[in-house]
């Protein structure tokens, strides 16, 4: 079924879930899974693209916004973003292989922003990481698993 509603709805959830505001697309995606309505294939890959480009807009907000770190409108917490540097700094980019992850994983987009991690790099390990994240739940949703 095509329902454009609720594909943007899901995709806009995906994309506010992976930017610094507290969100959940897992519920949104399960939800849609969990009616049969759908197909499983375009709900993974609709989530995947909303919550891949929340991350870009991270990465591009760290890219830029580092100078203003101290002022109190800053949307990241400073502890948050020196534990997210600092696992940058210890592992590297393969640190976003945990970008899906709640709580660290926003920061650490934002840290590869600051660490000027290249945006090919950033972008193909920030990609398989939020894909898998998205096919595991969807194939435990359905039963595969």
């Amino acid at each position: 079924m095509i329902d454009p509603g609720a594909y943007a709805g899901l995709f806009l959830a995906a994309l506010i879930a992976a930017t610094i505001l507290p969100a959940q697309s897992e519920a949104v995606l399960v939800g849609l899974l969990m009616t049969g309505d759908y197909s499983p294939w375009l709900l993974v890959l609709v989530a995947s693209l909303g919550n891949i480009l929340g991350s870009v807009l991270n990465w591009l907000l760290g890219r830029g916004i580092e100078r203003f770190r101290d002022r109190r409108w800053f949307p990241v917490k400073a502890a948050a973003l020196e534990r997210a540097q600092g696992w940058y700094r210890r592992y590297g980019k393969w640190s976003l292989l945990l970008s899906w992850a709640p709580v660290i994983g926003d920061p650490l987009t934002v840290a590869a922003g600051v660490m000027r991690e290249p945006f090919p790099v950033f972008l193909s390990i920030v990609t398989a990481a939020k894909v898998g994240r998205y096919l595991v739940l969807a194939a435990i949703t359905m039963g595969m698993v």
